[in-house]
């Protein structure tokens, strides 16, 4: 005999858990399954152990979907304030870092304890390292069949993650029912992700790994302005990650180094305080030392003094600085990507309760639906949102 449960959940992460919250205040019977062994792997992991929970700046604008219209619904239903109002009921400390960034004073694990309480408190059952090996569609609901024996629930709840971070145990699993039940899918590729450099670029840029330096990195009208890194292996750093999500193969990533800056204006200063200063001197007052180095290498103005430069020399130079293009050959994929882009075609879902229009009782939320936030906390509050008015229906 199969166990009965009004409610499944197939994923222990931030929207599963959530959803599972809000449907079992309904009194609704309520079981979360996971192949993992502990809840709430990538809530662990994030914000460098301290779970960046959400963004106050979280509106549609800053999410990316083939239809941008359908996360205002949920967003709007669950706003960043009911998830502070939440952690603060349960006494976790809080501070922003910056751009909107709410962290934990302590831990991330404080979130995902959290979580459990509150699903305790609403009665509903975890079980971990669980395999799901079918899932199909009954005549009152929907059978999972696992290896510990098979589940009957009226509703199923998918929320089982996208691809990215697989060592983690992220697969394609929430794709694969989606598909089964008819579904579309918008093609899914790493987001938020470092991008990689062929074995030329990497070689001329190989004295600078491990510079990091302010700049606004550009792909085609999309623009982000924070820290980017320079690797062994390519480009990082937030406003990497960031334009990642919106970069293409084939298209080149346009850096504005030290955005907010005059550079030519200093430079040209420094030459009347002090024309026999070197180029890459002056200019590693402002940059790290070996960017500098680098640049005025690549200009063929290495150790030629200030004075010996012209107005239209020093303006040609610093717009290089200002414009420099860097053609990335990929990304480092799915392994090191924080989010998937794409999933769960929304134009089969309910915006308002995340439930498939054509499979009454199934519900698709969090990250392996078709809406991807940028980075910074964006992500975690999709995850709280869909969870939760799947939560509140299911």
């Amino acid at each position: 005999m199969a166990e009965q449960y009004d409610v499944v959940i197939i994923g222990a992460g931030a929207a599963g858990m959530m959803a599972a919250i809000e449907a079992g205040k309904r009194g609704r019977r309520v079981l979360v399954i996971d192949h993992a062994r502990a809840p709430g792997e990538k809530i662990r992991i994030s914000g460098g152990g301290r779970c960046n929970f959400t963004n106050i700046h979280a509106s549609p604008k800053r999410f990316l979907s083939a239809n941008p219209h359908f996360c205002k619904s949920a967003l709007a239903r669950y706003t960043p304030q009911d998830f502070i109002t939440l952690v603060e009921r349960h006494g976790i400390a809080w501070h922003e870092k910056t751009l909107g960034q709410l962290f934990c004073d302590d831990s991330a694990k404080d979130i995902i304890r959290m979580l459990l309480s509150e699903m305790k408190e609403a009665r509903a059952v975890l079980r971990l390292g669980v395999q799901v090996q079918s899932v199909d569609k009954t005549l009152s609901g929907f059978r999972v069949v696992t290896g510990d024996g098979a589940i009957d629930g009226s509703a199923l709840v998918i929320a089982s993650g996208g691809k990215s971070i697989p060592k983690m145990g992220a697969t394609g699993f929430a794709y694969r029912i989606a598909e089964q039940f008819g579904l579309p899918l918008v093609e899914t590729r790493p987001a938020l992700v470092p991008l990689t450099l062929d074995p030329a670029q990497l070689e001329s840029l190989s004295a600078l790994a491990g510079v990091a330096v302010d700049a606004e990195a550009r792909s085609g009208k999309t623009v982000f302005e924070e820290a980017v890194l320079i690797t062994h292996r390519g480009l990082s750093g937030p406003a990497i990650l960031q334009i990642s999500s919106y970069w293409r193969e084939g298209g080149g990533i346009r850096l504005g180094l030290l955005p907010r800056v005059d550079v030519a204006a200093l430079l040209k200063a420094a030459r009347r305080d002090n024309g026999r200063q070197a180029l890459q001197t002056a200019l590693g007052e402002h940059l790290p030392k070996r960017l500098a180095q680098f640049f005025a290498e690549t200009a063929g103005l290495i150790n030629r003094s200030l004075a010996d430069l012209s107005d239209k020399v020093i303006d040609s130079f610093c717009a290089g600085i200002k414009d420099w293009t860097i053609t990335p050959a990929g990304s480092e994929g799915y392994r090191t990507a924080e989010v998937t882009l794409g999933g769960v075609d929304t134009k089969a879902l309910d915006s308002r309760t995340m439930q498939a229009r054509e499979v009454p009782g199934l519900y698709f939320v969090g990250e392996c639906v078709d809406v991807t936030g940028w980075l910074g906390g964006y992500n975690f509050q999709w995850a709280w949102a869909s969870g939760f008015s799947a939560g509140q229906v299911a």
